[in-house]
């Protein structure tokens, strides 16, 4: 039985995340990957049963790297505005430093796969993010409402500033580069709409 190798395991997972970035899921297929890193699709099969635990595998990697960047140096006992306003810079700095792994994600999210990688992110984010959340409502600061109406609020104008600065353009086709004070300006609406 062959030994693992892994730098050719990191060189899958790169080449994984850049094809389906490229290609898209629908194009992508074991052979094209094996040919893009140089190595025999039968090595590949060393690693991975087949296509899909190929992506599934890949995708729980990453998700894993990701959630922990997003929460990095963030204290739970942090107050709400200073808590959020880190998690926003952290969300920032993984778009601007992982692109493709970004990108990668909003492949993945609207696929089959979905169901089998989301729960990563999900669980790894829980305890810190779950902390923050419930610390600060014990504290007054934060109103108590549906976790989907709080990430609505939270974090989805920082999305659409970052899609709008990614294809330069805003609604109705303007030219848009996000700056600073858009984006701070943005990031306190949120915490006032946020605040109890």
């Amino acid at each position: 039985m062959r030994t693992r190798d892994l730098v050719k395991e990191e060189l899958v997972r790169q080449k994984t995340v850049e094809l389906v970035v490229e290609e898209g899921l629908d194009n992508f297929s074991v052979n094209k990957l094996a040919k893009t890193c140089g190595i025999s699709v039968a090595t590949l099969y060393i690693y991975y049963k087949d296509k899909d635990d190929l992506i599934v595998k890949v995708a729980i990697e990453e998700a894993k790297k990701s959630s922990a960047r997003m929460v990095k140096g963030l204290d739970p006992e942090l107050s709400f505005a200073e808590g959020l306003k880190k998690q926003w810079k952290n969300r920032i700095k993984e778009m601007k430093d992982f692109p493709e792994v970004v990108n990668f994600f909003e492949q993945v999210r609207a696929s089959k796969y979905q169901e089998k990688v989301f729960p990563v992110f999900e669980d790894a984010l829980r305890d810190k993010l779950g902390k923050f959340w419930t610390n600060a409502i014990k504290r007054g600061e934060l109103a108590e409402m549906p976790v989907e109406v709080y990430w609505s609020i939270a974090f989805a104008p920082l999305y659409n500033l970052i899609r709008f600065h990614r294809e330069g353009r805003s609604l109705a086709n303007k030219p848009f580069k996000m700056t600073e004070a858009v984006l701070w300006q943005t990031f306190d609406l949120a915490v006032k709409a946020l605040k109890k």
